[in-house]
């Protein structure tokens, strides 16, 4: 049998007995002073390296950045306009210019005069501008002020045509001329045609040219008819276009359908179709008052301007043309400027001084001849 423990020695009389609350109190306040002294001794809380950080939120702060003014860029001076010295444009010789084809010779649309002489239509007559006169592309140098005021002035050169003193005009006729030519040191040929229209108040008189697969062109002169021969209305030069001139003595003046600058009328003015046949009445109306050696001025009409164009009386001469022999009068209209044409020109007595032969050549050694080869009578 086993033996039990005895019971444990009771240190109260009975089962409600406590410790006394004045004992109770002074042991909580002796440890609540121990703990405040561990605080103040103390650095840190113990474990305040394992705590987490505080959730504090950090606060915003906006701030407000001034930017430096931009720099402005710098404005460079303003240079003065430096004044150029102007250097006269230098004009190519008309030499340089390469020679004109022969469809050009024939049937040329170019804005270049229809005629210069003669019966066939050239390239450049004395009526244009050439490189070594003012309005030929270059200007010429103006004078100084003080040149100017001490130079004379002299009034503007007019056309001064000669005065008819005797007319006689051919009857109508039809003229076929046979036409040799010579461009860039190629020789051509082609046929020309004059029909002249005397209906004894009014003319018409249209000389064509033309070659095959070259082309042709006309020029045409209608007006009236005085006791100082022809009185032209309208002239005109047609190739692949027309361009004309209009004769207004009403007015003073001759327009131009070119858009060019009217220029003066006056009496005895011819055009460029009109003008051989006017020179060669006047040398029927009176053979002696034209001797050998003179002038005869005419104030000549093209398309886009006029000129006055000075013919000399050369000695009369006998041609063997494709018509035949004829006794001729010959008239040459020299050239005035360095690139002009010299056009020759004879006239048959026998078929009252209608032209029976031309030739124009130019300053490089090109020309046109045309000879009479049929003649009707209309």
């Amino acid at each position: 049998m086993s033996r039990l423990a005895p019971p444990a020695p009771q240190t109260a009389t009975g089962p409600s007995a406590r410790p006394p609350w004045g004992t109770l109190l002074a042991l909580a306040g002796l440890v609540l002073a121990a703990h405040t002294l561990v605080l103040r001794i103390s650095p840190r809380p113990p474990g305040a390296e394992l705590a987490p950080p505080s959730p504090r939120s950090a606060a915003f702060v906006t701030r407000r950045i001034e930017l430096p003014p931009a720099a402005e860029a710098p404005v460079p001076p303003v240079a003065k306009p430096v004044k150029k010295p102007v250097l006269k444009k230098k004009m190519a010789p008309a030499q340089a210019e390469p020679a004109q084809e022969a469809t050009e010779m024939i049937a040329n649309s170019s804005p270049e005069p229809a005629a210069a002489g003669g019966l066939t239509p050239p390239v450049q007559g004395e009526g244009t501008a050439t490189p070594d006169t003012p309005g030929a592309g270059s200007a010429a140098p103006a004078p100084s002020p003080a040149s100017a005021a001490s130079a004379p002035t002299a009034p503007p050169a007019g056309p001064n045509p000669t005065p008819v003193t005797a007319m006689a005009l051919p009857e109508s006729a039809q003229l076929a001329y046979r036409m040799t030519g010579s461009a860039k040191g190629l020789t051509y040929h082609a046929n020309g045609e004059l029909d002249w229209r005397n209906n004894g108040h009014s003319y018409e008189a249209r000389m064509t040219v033309s070659a095959l697969l070259l082309g042709s062109r006309s020029l045409a002169s209608t007006g009236q008819i005085s006791a100082e021969g022809l009185a032209p209305t309208r002239f005109s030069d047609k190739s692949r276009s027309e361009v004309a001139a209009h004769f207004e003595p009403d007015k003073g003046q001759i327009s131009f359908s070119a858009n060019t600058p009217s220029v003066p009328w006056v009496k005895g003015t011819q055009d460029r179709a009109s003008v051989f046949i006017q020179l060669g009445g006047m040398l029927a109306g009176q053979p002696a008052a034209f001797p050998v050696g003179t002038t005869l001025v005419m104030y000549t009409v093209g398309p886009r301007d006029a000129d006055s164009w000075t013919f000399r009386v050369e000695a009369e001469e006998t041609l063997s043309l494709p018509f035949g022999e004829l006794a001729t009068v010959k008239l040459v209209r020299q050239p005035r400027r360095e690139f002009d044409q010299t056009v020759e020109i004879w006239f048959a007595p026998s078929l009252g001084y209608l032209p029976v032969r031309s030739k124009i050549t130019q300053h490089n050694g090109d020309f046109v001849d045309q000879q009479l080869s049929d003649v009707h009578k209309r």
